[in-house]
């Protein structure tokens, strides 16, 4: 999820013609830290690992200390602006998943291609393939199996006649239960990252059963996630644990010894008490409030298919500016989009999975900047 503000001040429009790098980013991750810290402290990173010769852009990595009485901090990746630092917005890119790490964001996306009121001017929020906490997100993935020719019409119209209305996840019935079982051993065999993709083993995988003594087996400090095939686009994933681990990289970075035994891709071992169940009346106030909001989808996730999220962004009940339509990238449909009321647009990204830019770089960095531009899509 990436939040853009802007200073203080009348904001400017950013030309169409931006380098790569050409705006405010932030990007945080989570820390515990176990020693008193100063409020902020930050240092530029001129060189990493594994690069020739300094980096060609500025890149500050540092801790900001978020409760003084927990002494707990985040560490933030921050990447100044190759425009004009002092006019470009802000963008704060907060990595969503189970604690999944901001350096993924970093170097897979498009990153390298309330106590108080913040004094920033917040302009608007940017969200990828999102996950609303409503049934939609996971009911969703029945008509899309469907659309995209995984099941077959017979067993759809099963499933559409024994389940209707109930949830993916707890079906009530005990017809549907059984059709959602054979529905998941059909997705076990794919990539729901990406339905076009080999299914590979996860660099970061979920533990088989639940409860905190699955978790407690599965965190093996310094035991490496399984190694996919070569061919697999998560090798890279593995690549980055073992770069991410070690000491020269965490020096570079500045990393606090003591604050992390391991760097993980994502962490499933989450540390909270509260989960907010459904986002969907957030975004809805938000946009009301006349925030602009640009929720796109990877039109190939099958973790988050795009039809469900299509379907929440309607049921928000705004009038259509602009209808479903193309939008293109070099002269080819890179997706399509319909503009709303009070400045929502709902994207896809044509070919994309779950981690949209991930796989559309050149196409999701266009939209972006457009978009940023106060540009259509």
């Amino acid at each position: 999820m990436c939040l853009m503000f802007t200073p203080a001040r009348k904001p400017t429009k950013m030309a169409s013609s931006l380098p790569p790098l050409a705006l405010l980013s932030v990007l945080l991750v989570v820390f515990p830290f176990s020693a008193p810290s100063p409020a902020r402290s930050g240092a530029v990173v001129p060189r990493l690992p594994g690069f020739r010769g300094p980096l060609p852009f500025r890149l500050e990595t540092g801790y900001v200390e978020v409760d003084e009485v927990k002494e707990t901090e985040f560490f933030y990746y921050f990447i100044e602006s190759e425009g004009n630092p002092a006019e470009d917005p802000l963008l704060l890119w907060l990595t969503g998943g189970p604690r999944c790490s901001a350096f993924c964001g970093l170097v897979f996306e498009v990153g390298i291609e309330a106590e108080k009121r913040p004094l920033l001017n917040l302009q608007g929020y940017v969200i990828g393939n999102p996950f609303t906490g409503e049934k939609i997100d996971l009911n969703a993935r029945v008509p899309f199996a469907h659309g995209m020719g995984i099941i077959s019409d017979d067993f759809f119209k099963l499933i559409q006649r024994s389940c209707a209305g109930q949830d993916y996840r707890s079906p009530i019935d005990s017809q549907c239960e059984m059709c959602f079982d054979t529905f998941d051993e059909i997705l076990s065999e794919i990539n729901r990252y990406n339905i076009l993709e080999p299914k590979c083993a996860l660099a970061s995988p979920k533990p088989k059963t639940e409860g905190r003594r699955a978790l407690k087996e599965y965190l093996h400090l310094l035991e490496p996630p399984p190694t996919p095939a070569l061919n697999c686009r998560n090798y890279a994933h593995i690549l980055a644990y073992y770069w991410a681990n070690t000491d020269v990289v965490r020096k570079a970075l500045h990393i606090k010894k003591g604050t992390v035994g391991e760097w993980k891709r994502c962490n499933y071992d989450l540390p909270y008490a509260m989960d907010i169940k459904s986002s969907i009346k957030h975004h809805l106030s938000v946009t009301s409030g006349g925030y602009r909001a640009l929720v796109y989808s990877g039109d190939h996730d099958m973790l988050i298919p795009f039809v469900g999220t299509k379907q929440w962004t309607r049921s928000l009940n705004f009038s259509v500016i602009d209808n479903w339509r193309s939008w293109h990238v070099d002269g080819q449909v890179a997706g399509y989009a319909t503009t709303y009321s009070n400045n929502l647009t709902f994207a896809t990204v044509k070919g994309a999975g779950h981690t949209a830019a991930e796989y559309k770089n050149k196409e999701c960095l266009a939209m972006i900047r457009r978009w940023l531009s106060h540009e259509p899509l």
